[in-house]
Formats: C-alpha cells, structure tokens, sequence
C-alpha cells in the first residue's frame, strides 16, 4: 500500500483485524443478545481473550491507514514486530504510533543511561506503589457495595462511588507508569497516557488527559474521517457521539460499556455546543466536570444497567435518605455492613490530593537523580512487596 494505496487493500486489512477483534471480545455479547431478542438458546461460547488484543490491533490499523497515505518509512519486519509485541505496553497501553517507537528501534545500542534507569525505576516504583498499595486497598470498598447495589444507604453508595473512580484512576495510571518505567529501561520512551484527569475543567479536557493515547487513536482514525469538526456543528455533534459510542463498546462487550460510551458523548456534544457560546471560571468548570464524570463511572463498574440505576436513586436520596444518627461526629454508620463514617472522608482526602498535587510526569521534569529519590524510590517498592500477597484486581484485564 506505501508504494500502490489501495482503498480496497486497505479496507481488507482493517476489515480482517476487526473481525478478529470482534470474534474474541463481541461473539458472546451478541449471541446473548440474540437470544434475549428472539427467545432462542444459543450456547454461549465462552471464548478466553488473547492478552492485550485490542491495544495491538488498534496499533496495526493506525500502521495500515499511515501506509496508505504514504506516511510510513520504515517497513523492516523485524522493528515492526518489536514495535507491535513490545511488551511493556501491550497489555495495558499506551496505543503508541509507529513514528514514536520504530525510529528508537534504529539505534545501534539500546542500552539506556543512568539517567533514563533512575527515571524509570522511579516511574515502575511509583505505579506498583498506587497499583497494589493504593488502588487494591480501595478495592475493599468497592467491590462488595457494588455487588449489593440494592441494599446501599446514601454515604455506602457515594462512597462506594468515590472509591471506584479512585480505584479507577490509581488502576489505570499505575499501568500506564509502569509501561514509561519498564521501557525506559530498555531505552525506549513511551508517550504519557495519563495526566491527572479530574483536575480537568471540561469533559473535553478530561478526555485529552484520561487515556491519551486511546483519545488520539478516536480522534485521528474515526473523528476526523467521520468529519469532525470542519464540517459544521452538527458534524461535530454526531461524530464525538459516534466515536464515544465505539469508545465504550471497545471497553467491553455490555450494555453497560455501550451506555457509558453514550452519555460521555452527550457530554461532548453539550459541551462543543456551549462552549462555542459561553465559558465559565475554571474551578466551576472542575465541580461540573467531575460529577459528570462520576456518575458515569457507575454505568461503568455496575454489574447492569439496572444496578446502575439503583445506585444512582440512592446517590440522589431517591432511595430513602438514610444517613448516620451519630455522622456529626464521624462514629460507625449505624446498620451498613460495607463502610464505617470515616471512610468518606479518606477518600475525600485523597480525591483532594489527586485533584491539586502534582502528577509525576510534572516532577520528571525536573527530576535528578540523588540518594533521596534512590530511598523514596526503594521505600515504595519494599512497601509494594509487603502487600502482594493479598489479591489484586487488575481492571483493564479485560480489554
């Protein structure tokens, strides 16, 4: 396709991706939903989904369409495949371009310096540290209420709430600094995937600092073919709803992921729409945002859509507002079985953190190596040892 472009090549090329995609993720969503449509019984086919698979294709389509607009170089088999299998960031991300990691592979040595090991050490140490010190004890308090959705009083569901988009974000960003960590140490640099998302004042924002690298991907091979935003407002409108809706259903096959997908884009809609009229302080824009975002969280990690609506009444006291006779005081929620009265308010702390700290890719910046970040560096790996051996729940695993 770089020498003669072929829409039809092309178009096979990511046609037989798609349907592999497809088959492994999607077959038993569909089958179930044929037989809730039209009452038949149709086994489902339980099939295992290979690790990392919809990160690697979505990585071999953006290759296929740069062949056929003339924009790859290097076709060397061998620095493809590394490019494709580098295993660092295949499981979890980030979707890296061709441009940002085949020109690396040239070099005669890839052995990295001192300086890329410290930075990698610090960034593998950081993201094992949220991943099974923070984000597994948030997994405490999320798992249970949300298998129990029914039975949730008003702090257990706001509770359970905030831990979950904690969880999420602690989750989500230590895989994607433990990807940047581990190919540093093989003298490879990977693109930032992650960059404090809640202290985002627009879902627009949000969505060019969660997931970077997937938010790129939809915006250059769907958006913009889809029209985007050079084709009027309406245009716009329909593809942020159509790229958002692929965008869940890439997350799983559910209802639910497909429902997630749509409200963030009514939510990109309703913000293209008013921000081309009015704009707004900036800390308004954060308390808009991140309810917006919340709440969609829980389509998100409910178990149905049906749980989600439960969860959603309780937050906003539809369900009887039940709150603690003695909550002034911060003592035990009386008659909850998931939480106690001070557990909000730990995560209303650390929301506060993540919402106002600084990330770590703002402290690499001016990152020198010392025997101070030697020490912070191993404090945090020796205490991420000591908790391996409770279970660990992998989010992304599914995807």
């Amino acid at each position: 396709m770089s020498r003669r472009p072929s829409v039809a090549v092309l178009s096979g090329g990511i046609t037989l991706n798609l349907l592999i995609l497809g088959y492994f993720k999607y077959t038993d969503f569909f089958i179930g939903n044929l037989n809730a449509a039209t009452g038949a019984q149709y086994p489902l086919l339980h099939i295992i989904l290979p690790l990392g698979i919809s990160f690697f294709i979505f990585q071999k389509i953006a290759y296929l369409v740069d062949c056929h607009k003339g924009v790859v170089t290097d076709r060397d088999p061998l620095r493809f495949a590394i490019f494709v299998m580098f295993f660092p960031q295949l499981i979890a991300g980030p979707i890296v371009h061709h441009v940002e990691v085949i020109p690396q592979l040239k070099r005669h040595s890839l052995m990295p310096d001192a300086g890329r090991v410290s930075a990698g050490l610090l960034l593998l140490a950081v993201g094992l540290f949220k991943k099974v010190v923070i984000a597994d004890w948030l997994a405490a308090y999320v798992d249970e209420p949300f298998a129990h959705a029914t039975e949730l009083q008003f702090l257990d569901a706001w509770t359970a709430v905030m831990g979950y988009a904690l969880q999420l974000y602690f989750d989500f960003s230590a895989y994607s600094e433990m990807a940047m960590g581990l190919a540093l140490l093989f003298g490879v640099s990977l693109p930032i995937n992650f960059n404090s998302p809640y202290k985002a004042a627009s879902i627009a924002e949000f969505w060019r600092r969660w997931h970077i690298t997937l938010g790129r991907f939809l915006r250059d091979y769907l958006y913009f073919p889809l029209g985007g935003s050079r084709q009027g407002q309406s245009r716009a409108v329909f593809a942020a709803l159509v790229v958002m809706l692929l965008g869940g259903l890439w997350h799983g096959g559910g209802w639910t992921f497909v429902i997630w997908g749509t409200m963030h884009g009514v939510y990109l809609a309703v913000h293209r729409v008013w921000s081309a009229r009015y704009s707004m302080p900036r800390l308004l824009g954060v308390a808009i945002t991140f309810p917006g975002v919340l709440f969609a969280w829980v389509m998100f990690r409910a178990a149905s859509v049906s749980d989600a609506v439960t969860i959603w009444k309780t937050m906003l006291g539809l369900n009887d507002l039940i709150l603690p006779a003695v909550y002034h005081t911060i003592a035990q929620t009386q008659h909850s079985p998931f939480i106690n009265g001070t557990e909000f308010w730990y995560m209303a702390c650390l929301l506060a953190f993540v919402m106002t700290g600084k990330n770590i890719h703002e402290t690499l910046v001016s990152f020198v190596p010392s025997r101070f970040s030697a020490i912070y560096a191993s404090v945090m790996i020796f205490a991420s040892i000591l908790t391996l051996g409770r279970p660990s729940t992998f989010l992304y695993f599914q995807f």
